[in-house]
């Protein structure tokens, strides 16, 4: 899946902090301090990245 350009419940606009985020934590840094660095102080905003799933290598698989 690809993020969202923004937050499905308040607006907030996000797409511009996901690979900031998935490079950190990647790197091994908690995803509460990295959350918190990037100013996203909402559920919703934190539940976004949080359950966000990268499924494009498993979905390119299939033919449609």
């Amino acid at each position: 899946m690809i993020i969202p350009i923004r937050c499905y419940s308040c607006g907030k606009v996000l797409g511009h902090l996901w690979e900031d985020f998935q490079r950190r934590i990647e790197a091994g840094e908690d995803s509460k301090e990295v959350l918190d660095d990037l100013g996203l102080e909402r559920y919703c905003c934190r539940a976004l990245f949080l359950g966000n799933v990268d499924m494009i290598k498993k979905v390119s698989q299939f033919k449609v």
